[in-house]
């Protein structure tokens, strides 16, 4: 399990770039001069490392997504783990997101949100026109084709943030 602190802030491209380039072990960053320690999660790593390099790349892109939507936001620590063999992020008082790519579908890869919740329901109703559902957990993304950035930020934002705003209508958006 992988912990990043989001108020130190760390840049995400930095954070990115981990788990192309480094072993299973720890890691003392130095960032804005001050030090941290990050236990690089052998298992995530080991998850990155067996996709394809195209695959590999937008999953990561899609990380480095979550960590700086999570950074603007101030959404505290943020857990990286594997959950269901899927990389997993999550923060307090949001809902985790879960990112992968399975070989039976090459041409696609997947952002998961909980089920239990009005995520999906949500995003259904505001981004139908920029993303594809299927049920009521899982965004798929066709590895050919642009992401609108500032949506799927959105629906980040949205999900990292959850216990905080699933009372409001379509989440606060």
């Amino acid at each position: 399990m992988l912990k990043f602190g989001m108020s130190d802030k760390l840049t995400a491209a930095v954070l990115r770039d981990y788990t192309a380039t480094l072993l299973p072990v720890s890691l003392t960053l130095c960032v804005n001069q001050i030090r941290r320690t990050i236990l690089v999660d052998a298992e995530v790593k080991k998850k990155f490392d067996s996709y394809p390099d195209h695959v590999r790349n937008r999953l990561l892109d899609i990380r480095g997504l979550i960590l700086e939507v999570a950074e603007a936001d101030e959404v505290g620590e943020i857990t990286e783990a594997l959950k269901w063999g899927e990389p997993s992020y999550a923060a307090k008082k949001g809902s985790p997101i879960r990112i992968d790519w399975k070989p039976k579908n090459p041409e696609i890869f997947s952002i998961y949100f909980n089920c239990n919740t009005t995520l999906i329901e949500t995003f259904r109703e505001i981004y139908s026109e920029s993303f594809q559902f299927v049920g009521n957990r899982e965004m798929v993304f066709p590895l050919s084709e642009d992401i609108p950035i500032s949506e799927l930020k959105a629906c980040i934002s949205m999900s990292l943030r959850y216990h905080n705003i699933k009372h409001l209508p379509l989440l606060g958006a």
